[in-house]
C-alpha cells in the first residue's frame, strides 16, 4: 500500500478492512461491515486502499524507459523482431477493481449524509476510472466490469466490451468525481482533490480525443472534437480556479529541476505526488536507477531529441550554422535552461562525502553522452541503494497547461493569449526570451523532417516540442507517440555526442579536465582521469555496438547492430497467453494472434 499522510495503524487498519478474498466476509476481530460503511471514519478508512492503484514512485520516474529519445543498455524486447509476444505480456491484472466496485455498491447508508457519500463514492469512481484507462491504453477493447463479482459468476468469463463503451464509462466516472469530490485543497500533495480529479480528466480526453482523430483506422474521427473539447474545459477549469502555478522560486536556472528534487512536493505546481516518508520507510530508487552502470537502464538521450531544445533567443537550435558537428561543450551553450536541469553538462557538480566536485558525463553510464539529472539527488550518498527521499509528481500543473494548449491546437482553435498562458509561460520559466507571447508562423523543418513531416501547423508543431522537453522523464512519450500514432518514432537511431576526431581526449565540462577520449585501440599510455571509449568497428569478434557514424569521426552510435521494429500491432498489447487461455472469449488483439 502506498503510504500518504495517514499515521500508520490507520493504513494498517485499512488494508485490513480490505484484505479478504471476497470483501462481504467479516474479518475477525477488525470491524463489520456495517461499521466500516456506517461511518464517515470509516468510509475514510476504506478508501485509503483505493490509493494501491496509483503508480509508485519508481514507477514514475522509471516511465520513459521505452520512448524514441531513450537509448539504453538492451533494445526493448516489445520492439524487437521476434522477441515479444502473448506469453511475455502482462498487466491483465484486476486487483483492486472488485475492491471499487463492492465500495460503490455498498456505501448506501441513509445515516450518512449524501453529500458525503457522494464524495466517497466519487473518490472510488475516480479511481475506477485511472484503472480502466490505463487498461483501455494497453489493450484496447476489456470487458467493463462495474460490479462486485464473486468467484462464481459467469461475466468472469465474458468477451471484452468495445473501446467506446468502456471509454464512455471511464468519462462519467470522472463527472461524478470532477462534481463530487469535495476536496479542493491538499497541503500533503498526496490526496485526490477535485482538481487533480479535473486535471486528470483533461490527460484522459486528450488521449482518447488524438488518439480517435490519428487512429483512422478505428472510424471514429467524427467523436475526436468532443473528447479534445473535454479536455480542453478540464484543463482550462484547473488555470481559472485552482490557485496552481509554475513554480519559480529559485529562478530559471533552477526551478524546473527543485520540482523533482525536492523533499517535499512543490506546492504551488504539484498537483499529485508519490510523496517519500523516511518514518515509515518509503523511499524511491532514482539515483541508483539513474546513476549505476548495472541496475538500471542505463537510459541516456539521443542527439536527435536534445536538438530540439530551443536556443535561449526562442529560435531553433538547428538553425545555427555548424550545430551539426559542434562538439559538447559548444552545443549546450545557450539553450533553453530546462537542459542544464535535465542532463549533465557546463558546471554540474555533485557532493561526494561532503565534498563538491565538477561532475560530467560519465561513460560507465551513459552511451550517447547526454546523462539524465532530472530525478536525481546531487549527493553521491544516494546512489547505492534505495535510499531517495524526494517526493515524484504524479500530476504537476504544468501538464495541465500542456493538455489545454495541445487540445486547442488539436481543434484549430488557439490563439496569442491561449499561446501566452501555456507555452509562453513555461518557456519564460525556462529562461527563453523571444516568442512567448505570439503563435509561431513557420513551421520547423528540423521537426517535420525529423518527427513529424505530415504536419505543417507551425503551432501544433511547437507544441508537441515543448510537451517532449517539459515532460521528459515523466513517464508520457510512449503513450504520446502511442496517440499520435507515431510509433516508427521507436525505430530512430540512438545517436549521441559529435566526436570530432579519435585519440583526442575532451574536456566535457570545460573545467581543464580530460574526461573522454574515443579510440579504436587502447593506448599505451592511457592519461590519468580520461574514460576511453573503444569504438573500433568490431570488438572482441564480432560487431561493436558503439561506434562512430563516420568511423574516426561523427556522431555516437548505440546498438545500430540490432534491428527495432514497429508494426502496426504494437499499438496495442497482446492479451497475456495465460489469460487466454483462462477465457478465450477474450480474443486477442490483431497481429498477436
Amino acid at each position: 500500500m502506498k503510504n500518504r499522510r495517514y499515521p500508520l495503524y490507520l493504513v494498517l487498519l485499512a488494508g485490513c478492512l480490505v484484505s479478504c478474498e471476497k470483501l462481504d466476509q467479516v474479518p475477525e476481530d477488525t470491524a463489520t461491515k456495517d461499521a466500516v460503511f456506517g461511518s464517515e471514519n470509516g468510509l475514510e478508512l476504506y478508501s485509503i486502499s483505493f490509493y494501491d492503484i496509483l503508480p509508485s514512485g519508481n514507477d514514475i520516474h522509471r516511465g520513459d524507459a521505452l520512448a524514441d529519445y531513450a537509448a539504453r543498455t538492451q533494445v526493448p524486447d516489445f520492439i524487437r523482431p521476434g522477441a515479444f509476444d502473448a506469453r511475455q505480456s502482462s498487466g491483465w491484472d484486476w486487483e483492486g477493481l472488485r475492491n471499487l466496485n463492492y465500495f460503490i455498491e455498498n456505501c448506501t447508508n441513509p445515516a450518512i449524509p449524501e453529500e458525503t457519500r457522494r464524495h466517497y463514492i466519487g473518490l472510488a469512481r475516480f479511481f475506477r476510472a485511472w484503472f480502466y484507462f490505463e487498461k483501455v491504453k494497453r489493450f484496447g477493447d476489456v470487458p467493463w466490469i462495474s460490479k462486485a463479482m464473486s468467484v462464481d459468476d459467469p461475466g468472469l468469463f465474458s468477451s471484452r466490451d468495445p473501446r467506446t463503451l468502456v471509454m464512455d464509462s471511464v468519462l462519467a466516472d470522472l463527472d461524478y468525481a470532477c462534481e463530487n469530490i469535495r476536496t479542493t485543497e491538499d497541503e500533503t500533495r498526496s490526496l485526490i482533490t477535485t482538481f487533480v480529479a479535473y486535471a486528470f480528466k483533461s490527460r484522459v480526453c486528450l488521449f482518447e480525443g488524438t488518439f480517435r482523430k490519428y487512429h483512422t483506422n478505428y472510424d471514429l474521427g467524427s467523436t475526436a472534437g468532443t473528447w479534445l473539447k473535454e479536455a480542453e474545459e478540464a484543463a482550462k477549469f484547473v488555470m481559472d480556479n485552482s490557485g496552481f502555478s509554475l513554480y519559480e522560486g529559485v529562478g530559471p536556472e533552477s526551478s524546473y529541476r527543485q520540482v523533482f528534487i525536492s523533499k517535499a512536493p512543490v506546492a504551488s505546481e504539484v498537483m499529485l505526488s508519490a510523496v517519500a516518508d523516511p518514518s515509515l520507510s518509503v523511499f524511491n530508487d532514482a539515483n541508483w536507477w539513474w546513476t549505476s552502470s548495472t541496475y538500471g537502464s542505463r537510459v541516456s538521450f539521443t542527439r536527435t531529441f536534445i536538438n530540439t531544445y530551443l536556443n535561449r533567443d526562442g529560435t531553433p537550435f538547428t538553425n545555427v550554422p555548424g550545430h551539426e558537428t559542434m562538439t559538447f561543450p559548444e552545443e549546450v551553450k545557450n539553450r533553453d535552461l530546462r537542459l542544464s536541469q535535465t542532463i549533465r553538462m557546463g558546471d554540474y557538480k555533485r557532493i561526494n562525502g561532503g565534498v563538491e566536485e565538477p561532475a560530467p558525463p560519465v561513460f560507465s553510464y551513459t552511451y550517447t553522452g547526454y546523462q539524465p539529472i532530472k530525478w536525481t539527488l546531487d549527493d553521491t550518498y544516494y546512489d547505492g541503494g534505495t535510499r531517495n527521499d524526494n517526493s515524484i509528481s504524479i500530476i504537476r500543473y504544468a501538464e495541465v497547461l500542456l493538455n489545454y494548449a495541445e487540445a486547442r491546437a488539436e481543434q484549430g482553435l488557439m490563439n496569442n493569449e491561449d499561446w501566452q498562458l501555456t507555452i509562453g509561460v513555461l518557456r519564460g520559466r525556462a529562461g527563453i526570451t523571444g516568442g512567448l507571447n505570439t503563435l509561431p508562423v513557420t513551421a520547423d523543418p528540423y521537426l517535420q523532417a525529423n518527427y513529424f513531416p505530415e504536419i505543417s501547423d507551425p503551432v501544433l508543431l511547437e507544441v508537441r516540442r515543448e510537451r517532449a522537453i517539459e515532460l521528459a522523464l515523466e513517464g508520457f512519450r510512449f503513450y504520446d507517440l502511442v496517440r499520435w500514432k507515431k510509433g516508427e518514432l521507436m525505430e530512430l537511431p540512438w545517436n549521441g555526442f559529435y566526436v570530432p576526431a579519435l585519440n583526442t581526449p575532451m574536456d566535457l565540462n570545460e573545467d581543464g579536465d580530460m574526461d573522454v577520449s574515443f579510440v579504436q585501440a587502447p593506448p599505451s599510455t592511457p592519461a590519468p582521469g580520461v574514460t576511453y571509449i573503444n569504438v573500433a568497428p568490431t570488438i572482441s569478434g564480432g560487431v561493436n555496438p558503439q561506434q562512430l557514424s563516420q568511423g574516426t569521426r561523427g556522431e555516437i552510435t548505440w546498438l545500430e547492430n540490432l534491428p527495432r521494429e514497429w508494426d502496426e500491432k504494437h499499438y496495442l498489447y497482446p492479451i497475456p497467453e495465460a489469460d487466454l487461455e483462462d477465457n478465450p472469449e477474450l480474443g486477442q488483439n490483431p497481429g498477436w494472434e
